[in-house]
């Protein structure tokens, strides 16, 4: 394996966004947020479900809109009693026409330099808002990339975020190289890039995961994923810690090391005895315990695996 890609959302992180900054730019805050919160609420976004739970905080009442539509890697377009409602990204803004003033781009751009996700919201044709989410980094996951980078292996970290964003969580972590603004339909094809250059490992545990684990040569699902990423995956991590991915490579390429050992051993051994046997110099039950010898050696040499540091112990 020489280049490891890694989903973001719950993968690097713990999948758990908040919301951290709400601005309305007219009329109230509040009216504006449980507006949003009513066009997220059936959505199953990471994000949407933080902005439900923004409002449910503020005891903001939260309905069902009349009208919803997910728009990929865009966000999403809904009614909410009387108003349209565009929420997503400045893409969506340019695809419909709505004009984002510079303020509102300056306070984007110090949002995501916190390595923060900002999201706009147009009401009716016109920008309405904007809030920002955050994720916290999982616990293990800067030291599970400085594991993966000792091996000589490149991290790169794949996510929908913009650019700004996606470089500040990255540089959190230790990950230099990021490929930012991916669609979920576009993952596999990340993959097949990489590969042009040698083996890739693909880590995720999300639905949208799934095309890139079975493009890749090693698809590696988080255990606290879904069970599309799970049964897609060949390998699969008992629970979410990121150190299982180094650890699962390493033990990989110990057990690789031991058959080849093994194989060594065996071939070595018989072309040894083999024809001591067939000269007659080695008595039949001396040759039976020579095989048995040769078995029980390949057994011991490979229970040694059974010893394998991980890095979780420690």
């Amino acid at each position: 394996i020489q280049t490891v890609l890694l989903d973001k959302t719950g993968t690097i992180t713990r999948g758990e966004p908040r919301v951290t900054d709400f601005f309305a730019f007219e009329g109230e805050e509040n009216d504006l947020l449980a507006l949003i919160a009513s066009a997220e609420s059936g959505s199953e976004h990471p994000v949407a479900e933080a902005v439900v739970r923004a409002a449910k905080e503020r005891n903001l009442p939260v309905s069902t809109p009349s009208r919803f539509l997910a728009l990929e890697g865009r966000g999403v377009e809904a009614e909410v009693g009387d108003h349209e409602l565009l929420i997503g990204t400045q893409l969506l803004m340019s695809e419909r026409s709505i004009e984002v003033p510079k303020a509102a781009e300056t306070q984007k751009t110090t949002l995501e330099d916190q390595a923060k996700t900002v999201v706009l919201v147009a009401q009716d044709g016109k920008l309405a808002g904007l809030f920002a989410v955050a994720d916290v980094e999982a616990e293990h996951s800067a030291q599970a990339i400085a594991m993966i980078r000792s091996m000589n292996i490149t991290p790169v970290m794949v996510t929908g975020d913009n650019s700004g964003t996606a470089r500040a969580v990255a540089s959190r972590v230790g990950i230099h190289e990021v490929e930012s603004e991916v669609l979920p339909s576009q993952k596999a094809e990340i993959v097949q890039k990489h590969q042009v250059s040698g083996q890739v490992a693909m880590v995720g545990d999300g639905i949208n995961d799934a095309p890139a684990l079975a493009q890749a040569d090693l698809g590696i699902a988080i255990g606290s994923g879904t069970d599309v990423a799970i049964e897609t995956a060949g390998v699969t991590l008992m629970g979410s810690d990121l150190r299982g991915v180094p650890d699962a490579i390493r033990l990989a390429r110990a057990t690789l090391s031991t058959i080849r050992w093994n194989l060594a051993w065996a071939f070595g051994y018989n072309v040894a005895m083999i024809p001591l046997a067939a000269m007659g110099k080695l008595s039949p039950m001396l040759a039976a315990a020579a095989m048995a010898f040769s078995s029980v050696s390949v057994v011991l040499n490979s229970l040694r695996l059974r010893r394998f540091p991980s890095s979780r112990e420690s």
